[in-house]
């Protein structure tokens, strides 16, 4: 099967010689990794000349025997003096944890069941604490891995509960969904380890989540929410469980591009302090108009005007999507088609409703990037570069969440961009590890004013809790007017 020495003159006429280009494409890694596999031994190949070829049956033995070996658990190899002691949670390609270490707070142990988030977690940080499923680990085994002794006082918990149950476009079961208990694990494991701070991540979904969801065909015509049922309930369970355990708890739905992240991503933080005060929101170091004395958002073009395309790793649009995408311009959407084409783009999505804002995407250079999925290539949600006809490549989406370019993502292209696409930015949390570190050097800075960190309404604790109990007297209100309205039987 090997191959045999040919002469550059030679090689293009041998059909079953395959480029490194190619092969990078059929194996779904770069041409740089597939020419390093081949060097050592991994990939059969040989170097003719100045190229690299291998053969369509060196591809097959390799994809065979590519494994993904579960990555086993580990303990903290850190040195145990370290003055913040951080754990990380839901761990995934560690954005938020990079960007806490960014601010100075370094993160001991992490936590994560995804095989391929397990090998870029070791892949980048070989020294740290490992453990998987967060139900199978009791708090004094989270300790052990953390390398920490069982008195010893922990700084920070950060984590990010998997969020789909909350999400505005799911099925919305709440807390009932395997995914919601998650969120309850990490609150109990919070409540167990004691740390002075604790942070929870997630979506927007996450401020109107019920704790139970009635699905609206099971809705009579004289339905009405049970309080389980009511629209929040789930933030205000895990609001009094924290508060009853004496944590203060600040929370904010924050736009990661007013903390220079070159991407219009809003994500709900949550902080919560044992000491029982309330911290500041995250202070913005940028604004989408330059007001309020700070830089205007970072664009698409200052996150990528370095990176070197040829040296880029994307999946590719159908023939037929690029074709749409050759008659748009930088920031441009389906809806700048001539009305004509708009049927033969969208189909029958042309008739849902909504904005179908995610269709056929170009983004523009000079704002920030649309908030990163996990695959730039799906038709609702497909993501394109400015000017070139195909979508974002792996390391554009890296550079828009921030991650730095010598972080590793393991897996096939299709796993790189779900790592990233899941990643909470890293300028976001590097702004939630300033406002720790400054709470507990008693240095509190408060952001300007007024300053508007999400384009939604009632976002904040003190209006979402405002909100919250005049919706509840409204309903109660309602319920008593239904109640002795009825003539007595």
């Amino acid at each position: 099967m090997g191959i045999n020495l040919v002469s550059e003159r030679k090689m293009d006429t041998i059909p079953h010689l395959i480029t490194t280009k190619d092969a990078a494409q059929k194996i779904g890694i770069s041409e740089q990794r597939v020419r390093s596999l081949m060097r050592s031994g991994n990939l059969q190949g040989q170097q003719i000349g100045k190229q690299w070829l291998t053969t369509e049956d060196a591809i097959k033995v390799y994809l065979k025997n590519r494994t993904r070996e579960p990555v086993a658990d580990q303990i903290c190899r850190f040195p145990h003096h370290s003055s913040i002691k951080a754990l990380s949670f839901f761990s995934g390609a560690m954005g938020l944890d990079l960007g806490l270490e960014n601010a100075g707070i370094p993160i001991r142990m992490a936590c994560e069941i995804d095989k391929l988030c397990r090998q870029t977690i070791i892949k980048n940080r070989p020294d740290i604490g490992l453990i998987g499923n967060i139900w199978e680990y009791t708090a004094k085994e989270i300790r052990e891995f953390s390398g920490l002794s069982p008195t010893e006082d922990i700084d920070v918990i950060v984590g990010g509960p998997p969020c789909q149950t909350f999400s505005t476009a799911g099925t919305r079961r709440g807390f009932h969904d395997s995914r919601g208990n998650a969120l309850l694990k990490y609150i109990d494991l919070i409540l167990e380890l004691k740390p002075k701070f604790a942070v929870i991540e997630n979506v927007r979904g996450l401020l109107s989540a019920p704790m139970v969801h009635t699905p609206h065909a099971k809705r009579g015509s004289n339905w009405q929410p049970t309080p389980e049922e009511q629209s929040g309930g789930a933030l205000m369970h895990i609001l009094k469980t924290l508060q009853s355990a004496g944590y203060g708890v600040s929370f904010n739905l924050y736009n990661a591009a007013n903390f220079g992240v070159p991407q219009s991503r809003e994500r709900v933080v949550l902080i919560c302090s044992r000491d029982g005060k309330k911290l500041p929101y995250l202070t913005p170091t940028h604004s989408q108009k330059g007001d309020f004395g700070l830089p205007k958002w970072r664009t698409f073009a200052e996150a990528v005007k370095d990176l070197d395309p040829k040296n880029c790793d994307h999946a590719k649009f159908p023939e037929s999507r690029v074709n749409f995408y050759k008659l748009l311009k930088p920031g441009q959407y389906w809806k700048h088609l001539p009305k004509e084409l708009h049927r033969a783009a969208l189909g029958n999505s042309l008739d849902s409703g909504g904005g179908k804002t995610g269709f056929l995407r170009r983004l523009d250079w000079e704002k920030p990037s649309c908030t990163l999925v996990t695959s730039p290539i799906m038709p609702a949600t497909d993501i394109c570069h400015p000017v070139e006809n195909r979508p974002l490549s792996v390391q554009e989406y890296a550079r828009i969440q921030q991650f730095p370019d010598s972080w590793i993502f393991c897996g096939s292209i299709t796993d790189q961009y779900r790592q990233i696409g899941n990643a909470v930015p890293v300028g976001l949390g590097e702004a939630i590890g300033r406002t720790i570190l400054a709470h507990i050097a008693g240095q509190e800075k408060r952001p300007p004013a007024n300053f508007p960190f999400s384009r939604y309404k009632d976002t904040n604790d003190t209006s979402w809790a405002h909100k919250m109990n005049t919706n509840i007297e409204t309903q109660h209100s309602t319920l008593q007017k239904n109640l002795f309205s009825h003539e007595p039987l």
